[in-house]
């Protein structure tokens, strides 16, 4: 029986299909499910069949095709961790870190983070809604087909609500998909510079119950589940601050994220481990004990090498200890005006492997398998397999490993979102 699709891609030097369940950790992160002369087909936007180019001509008709001869086929990348909503811009404090400037002394000096809320907090949805937009369309021709987006530029209940609000327009409107993070724990904003428990209170007793409301309110396009993160770290949040708000989000049923070990070590990695966090990112300064204790609960290790590349630092992840004792790692840009201003996972893919050594391999895995799980999607989104989510890239490379190979110029030369081609170079 001749099975009738929407669409086949077919030819492809490589098909990378990932194949399998549940995110990888160990020797597992390196098996692609590479298939020679391969192709997909598509219908209905999902995923119907994935095996060599004979196989699937003599199996389906496809209403359209595309030859992709030469060229390799793989999933769409997922970002695991963007502040992508955001306005203005902080190139000021480029040329002071330049200069000698640390990251630290320009957020007590009034700049960083909060520079970036007041630019935020003046904006309108619009505005928003406009310069996200632009961002997300960068990140669509570099081949980002789902992406992880927190809110944390706001620090009000009404302003962290209007950045929620910004992703909900978004989702609807552009064909990069949003899966949204509340932040409110990123910074303590100016007005509770004296009294960061105040502050604490305010995220616990007032914007996580308004958080969970708002998801819930719309019963004709509710919200997918809305991760809690807190940015755990020397000059932001202190372990039992994290704590109390991390309890807080999970009495309520909300998934947990914790930025942790990106300055200091303060025991964030841990806190993730006994709350159950989906993942832990950063981990610049996390000692071996405490990435046993991530591998043991299962926290997804997402890894964002390019912060301290935008830094100038030299200080990146240890992804081989972490990959060592199967902890599995996934890979985010960490978008933001201050420290990666960077909408390019291929990029964060050659940074990986150059800066964190991993393979070629291992870091298409953290950015597409891993990447998925580490926000809830790892069922429907990150494999080319059949019941997922049709999102394609197709590159200008006839080996996959010129992703992390090449750098400074864009492979991709089109992009399939449940189906549909929404980028063609």
């Amino acid at each position: 029986m001749v099975l009738d699709v929407d669409l086949m891609v077919h030819g492809a030097s490589q098909l990378l299909t990932l194949a399998g369940s549940g995110p990888r950790y160990g020797q597992d992160m390196c098996e692609l499910g590479i298939v020679g002369d391969g192709a997909v087909a598509i219908a209905d936007g999902r995923i119907v069949a994935a095996g060599t180019t004979s196989e699937l001509q003599s199996r389906c008709r496809a209403r359209r095709e595309i030859d992709a001869a030469g060229r390799v086929v793989l999933p769409g990348f997922v970002d695991a961790h963007t502040h992508v909503v955001f306005a203005g811009s902080r190139h000021d404090e480029f040329e002071q870190r330049i200069s000698g400037a640390t990251y630290l002394e320009i957020m007590a000096a009034g700049g960083g983070i909060m520079s970036t809320v007041r630019a935020t907090r003046a904006a309108t949805v619009t505005e928003l809604v406009q310069q996200t937009g632009q961002r997300l369309a960068r990140m669509l021709a570099h081949g980002t087909t789902t992406a992880e987006a927190k809110t944390g530029y706001g620090l009000t209940t009404e302003d962290e609500s209007k950045c929620l609000d910004v992703l909900d327009i978004l989702n609807r409107s552009q064909p990069v998909e949003l899966v949204p993070t509340f932040l409110g724990a990123h910074a303590v904003p100016v007005e509770y510079a004296d009294q960061p428990e105040a502050y604490v209170d305010l995220v616990t007793q007032d914007m996580l119950p308004a958080v969970c409301e708002s998801g819930a309110a719309d019963e004709t396009a509710p919200r997918p589940p809305i991760f809690c993160d807190v940015f755990c770290d020397e000059g932001a949040f202190t372990l039992q601050q994290t704590r109390c708000i991390l309890s807080t989000a999970k009495a309520l049923g909300m998934p947990l994220k914790v930025h942790a070990d990106e300055f200091a070590h303060l025991g964030a990695a841990r806190l993730a481990a006994e709350f159950g966090a989906v993942s832990a990112d950063h981990l610049l300064r996390t000692p071996r004990d405490e990435i046993v204790a991530m591998a043991e609960a299962g926290v997804i290790a997402v890894l964002l090498p390019g912060t301290p590349f935008g830094l100038g630092s030299s200080d990146y992840p240890d992804a081989r200890a972490m990959i060592a004792v199967d902890v599995p790692v996934a890979l985010g840009t960490d978008l933001n005006p201050g420290t990666c201003y960077c909408e390019s996972m291929p990029l964060m893919m050659a940074l990986a492997c150059r800066f964190m050594r991993m393979t070629p391999a291992e870091a298409i895995v953290a950015s597409t398998v891993n990447a998925a799980h580490s926000i809830g999607r790892g069922s429907d989104l990150g494999s080319l397999q059949p019941g997922f989510t049709a999102d394609v890239v197709i590159l200008d490379a006839d080996d996959c490993r010129h992703l992390a190979y090449r750098f400074g110029a864009n492979l991709v030369q089109t992009v399939i979102k449940r189906g549909e081609v929404v980028f063609s170079s």
